[in-house]
């Protein structure tokens, strides 16, 4: 393994959210020491088909899962199956369906909800919420800043070459609230001071840390369909490596491949869009 990394989706936050709302990560882009594009998601741009289209690099009509109700064991080559085979020490602190879609599914809540599995060839340290009884009156989210400490309690403890933490807060408070509003003001400014000093312990531990989305949201607070606002979001890259123009609009597709490239593990045949950095 050349370096470290770390990816961390903020669920649901629409690009025109990040620049506006986000002062630190928006902080480090105007210090150099962050670089700063817009992403596109796939579609659908619902939460689970881009889950999955991220950690595999292939689109929803080819892993085939068409939504959040649709989720079962993928079988193309994905991040965690390829650092794994490269040697790698994986973990996730995520929702339940990256559970699903890269080790085991159904997702048994006594089996699944903590595990550390060194010889797994998915994932070897996982901490999962499944965020059962979510409605719109009720968030059923843990704290962000809890989700944060526990990857970095994964990395200190396990030695993670790579690891993702995913939270569902802001998407949950943008289908509650929608994204015009002082609640979600709130909502977006509290998520980059919890993030913020994370991002310091990661960096000081040697890793390359990927911020971003897995799709956005519109007005009405929806997702799932093909509009700027529902699929356009930010990714921020805390790291060494060189990437394209800050006007240049990447490809989700993009993420799997450049991951690998960044950890030096070969890419599969199965990721065809071009790395970014």
């Amino acid at each position: 393994m050349d370096r470290k990394l770390l990816l961390i989706i903020l669920d649901g936050v629409p690009w025109r959210n990040w620049r506006r709302l986000f002062g630190n990560l928006e902080g480090w882009v105007d210090s150099g020491e962050a670089q700063r594009w817009k992403m596109r998601a796939v579609l659908p741009s619902t939460s689970a088909s881009c889950y999955a289209s991220i950690h595999t690099g292939v689109t929803p009509q080819e892993h085939g899962c068409t939504g959040n109700g649709n989720v079962f064991r993928l079988s193309h080559p994905d991040i965690f199956s390829e650092v794994r085979k490269a040697g790698g020490v994986t973990g996730a602190v995520t929702h339940s369906f990256w559970s699903e879609f890269f080790n085991r599914h159904p997702f048994d809540y006594v089996r699944d909800i903590e595990y550390d599995e060194p010889e797994s060839m998915t994932i070897n340290h996982g901490r999962f919420h499944s965020m059962t009884g979510y409605g719109h009156a009720n968030q059923m989210t843990p704290s962000d800043v809890d989700l944060y400490a526990t990857l970095t309690s994964l990395c200190q403890r396990h030695g993670l070459d790579y690891g993702i933490l995913h939270t569902c807060t802001l998407d949950s408070m943008g289908h509650r609230f929608h994204h015009d509003c002082p609640e979600m003001d709130h909502a977006c400014f509290v998520a980059d001071e919890m993030l913020a000093p994370f991002i310091r312990k990661w960096r000081e531990a040697g890793y390359e840390v990927i911020v971003t989305a897995d799709h956005g949201q519109d007005e009405r607070g929806h997702h799932g369909g093909h509009s700027e606002l529902q699929q356009d979001f930010a990714l921020y890259y805390f790291g060494e490596a060189e990437g394209p123009d800050y006007d240049e609009r990447l490809d989700q597709l993009q993420l799997a491949p450049t991951i690998l490239k960044r950890l030096g593990v070969p890419i599969p045949e199965t990721m065809k869009a071009k790395p970014f950095l």
